[in-house]
């Protein structure tokens, strides 16, 4: 779906564009200009004029790329260059590449990505709007039969002197999804562009179609072995003949992997046993973080006594270099890189009193977690534009004691010092489950429930609330902890409202909230929760705020905004696409980059939580913000980055009913 632009906005980024290609040509001009000046009257200085020429050319080109998001044809060699990323540059062989996606849904639309901007499909698809964001992407673009997308790669091969187009090679692509996508892209690339099977079972289906094809094992031959990106790591070598949820990965080892996933946590070397591809997610990922990563044939069985020990790899163009530290003189032996400091969550457990938001502070958020005390930091300062719901929140004292009362803290004890919880994510999976059924089976204290409903019938009027986490690991340096912890929402009964709070505390111990504290060092000992209640608004209209352009951080003075009917939610597996605007305080400008698609919408229920509905929000021309809507809710989201110190980009959860904004969140936004 093309965007929909303002008049108003057309017309000043037109001006815009025409004054950033004069300033381009000036700057270029001064730069020649001055090398040759500085070339006259400085007799230390060669440079040739024909090489600034070719410098103004070099310049010229990046430019054009750095500007350009994707292709629609591939119509030379020169515009694939323009795209292409490259692996091995300056080596034999070098793999340039570039990625494309096919939209079945906009008559097999195909982008040919630059792929010098974007680092995955996902990058691309989020910054063009083409799917929302918080959306599941696994299923949706490599399992599903009804797929949207059709992802992949094109890439020169060296050694064969062919394009070929691959996918990944755990992607469960159908023979129709194959021959498709290489229609569309030989329909729309200069040249002829080969299959490249990535799986025994991409290989069959393959062979009984009518397509040109490049085996894996043509470009390698009788290659031993590639460096697929070069480096030096020492790390405990883990080696894994069937990857599932049972293997437990530590940042620490050096994987040798029979077969790749779609994705892996950060580890410190990567060794492949059979034929892969530079173009895998996982080398990919490699590549981000700067770990050496080959393939060794046959590693898993070379190295099977390995396994467990600690080990320098080293991988370079010319070979690798693969030793035991204990096999090392002890003079000459490499030291063990320490591990990186776990980070304890601070936290103040003195504080015993149930505080109204009105009362608490962002200073307050050791007591009662980040999202009350940011609720209680944007109503100190007494906002006009906008409502925060009233609500009250129970400080974290109240968790501790609670799990002590219930010797649940010595549950969690002993499952972090428990070998099979610790190194069987499906045990610890298990393990977590039943934690969380014995908090919401545990005895809540008889005076603080005394206490929270009587608050409830109230401060709150017993009116329907919500029972929302605010935990002492949200919004720490470089984690967020956003979308890990789990809501109790449009609670009406006092019984239910206990239930929820109970709900919310367990949810500290969500399986994915586990995993993301183990994966950026958090303690799991060190950790809280506090139980938020707010009035509940049933909103006619929600979503999520960024006073900055999420998916382009060319983009930097802009707010994003999207929206859907009723209460705010994401929409899985693509099957709705949120109303997406971007708005640009300075020009003025609205640029509409999705309309909405959405089916349904999230209402309360008379018996509490929420239900669907098949009420639509959106207007017949697919909006559901009115440009006025827009304007109003930028500048409540500058208001709020204001607020918190004007520094950080804000990542801000509104609701508009009848009329009225409702901020229920605001955090520091964290790029992922």
């Amino acid at each position: 779906m093309k965007p929909v632009k303002t008049s108003k906005g057309i017309e000043m980024r037109k001006k815009l564009e025409a004054f950033r290609n004069l300033f381009v040509a000036f700057f270029m001009s001064f730069f020649v200009i001055s090398l040759v000046f500085a070339q006259k009257n400085d007799p230390n200085i060669s440079i040739k004029e024909t090489n600034s020429q070719e410098a103004l050319q070099e310049s010229h080109f990046l430019e054009k790329s750095s500007s350009i998001r994707f292709l629609e044809k591939v119509n030379s060699r020169e515009e694939f260059d323009l795209l292409a990323n490259t692996f091995y540059r300056n080596m034999p062989y070098p793999l340039p590449y570039v990625m494309f996606v096919i939209d079945r849904k906009e008559s097999n639309k195909i982008y040919f990505i630059n792929s010098k901007r974007y680092r995955f499909h996902k990058d691309f698809l989020l910054a063009n709007y083409l799917i929302p964001r918080g959306s599941d992407l696994h299923k949706p673009l490599y399992i599903a039969e009804d797929r949207r997308f059709i992802v992949g790669t094109i890439a020169w091969q060296t050694t064969v002197n062919k394009f070929t187009w691959e996918l990944w090679e755990g992607d469960m692509a159908t023979a129709d999804h194959i021959e498709l996508a290489h229609q569309t892209i030989n329909q729309s690339f200069f040249q002829k562009v080969f299959f490249k099977p990535n799986s025994t079972r991409q290989e069959e289906i393959s062979a009984k179609l009518n397509i040109d094809r490049v085996l894996q094992s043509e470009i390698v031959k009788n290659q031993e072995y590639m460096v697929l990106n070069p480096g030096r790591a020492i790390g405990r070598v883990h080696v894994i003949n069937k990857l599932d949820d049972t293997v437990e990965i530590g940042s620490n080892e050096i994987l040798i992997l029979r077969e790749l996933p779609l994705s892996l946590p950060p580890v410190r070397g990567i060794i492949v046993a059979k034929p892969s591809t530079p173009l895998s997610h996982v080398n990919i990922l490699a590549k981000g973080w700067g770990i050496p990563n080959a393939y060794i044939k046959d590693a898993d069985k070379l190295f099977a006594e390995y396994h467990s020990w600690w080990a320098e790899f080293e991988a370079t163009t010319e070979g690798y270099k693969f030793k035991r530290l204990v096999d090392y003189d002890p003079k000459n032996r490499p030291e063990i890189p320490s591990e990186e400091a776990e980070q304890i969550p601070p936290v103040n457990l003195e504080v015993k009193a149930i505080a109204g938001l009105k009362q608490i502070r962002k200073k307050d958020s050791v007591a009662y977690g980040s999202k009350a005390a940011n609720l209680g930091e944007m109503l100190y300062h007494q906002p006009k534009d906008f409502k925060v719901p009233d609500g009250f929140a129970i400080p974290f004292y109240w968790y501790d004691k609670f799990m002590k009362d219930n010797r649940l803290d010595i549950v969690v004890q002993e499952l972090v010092d428990d070998y099979d919880f610790v190194h069987n994510p499906r045990v610890r999976r298990q393990k977590l489950a039943e934690l969380r059924a014995k908090i919401q089976k545990g005895r809540f204290d008889p005076k603080l429930q005394a206490e929270v409903i009587k608050r409830w019938r109230t401060q709150l009027r017993g009116l329907p609330v919500f029972v929302r986490s605010s935990s002492n690991t949200e919004d720490l340096p470089n984690f967020s902890g956003a979308g890990l912890y789990s809501t109790a929402k449009n609670v009406r009964t006092a019984q239910g409202l206990i239930e929820g709070i109970k709900y919310v505390w367990a949810s500290l111990w969500n399986f994915e909230a586990y995993e993301a504290r183990l994966r950026n060092y958090v303690s799991q000992t060190g950790v809280y929760m506090s139980a938020l209640v707010q009035i509940g608004i049933n909103m006619e209209k929600g979503g999520v705020m960024i006073t900055k352009d999420p998916f382009d951080k060319e983009n930097r003075e802009i707010v994003y905004i999207s929206a859907v009917c009723g209460h705010n939610s994401l929409i899985p597996d693509n099957k709705g696409i949120p109303e997406q605007v971007i708005y640009n305080p300075g020009s003025n400008s609205i640029i509409v980059k999705t309309l909405s698609q959405q089916e349904n919408a999230l209402t309360f229920s008379v018996r509490g939580d929420l239900v669907e509905t098949r009420d639509r929000c959106a207007r017949f021309n697919g909006r559901i913000l009115s440009d006025e809507d827009v304007k109003r809710l930028a500048k409540i989201a500058k208001e709020i980055e204001q607020i918190f110190g004007g520094e950080k980009a804000q990542d801000i959860e509104w609701g508009i009913m009848k009329g009225t904004v409702y901020i229920v969140q605001s955090r520091p936004y964290i790029e992922k």
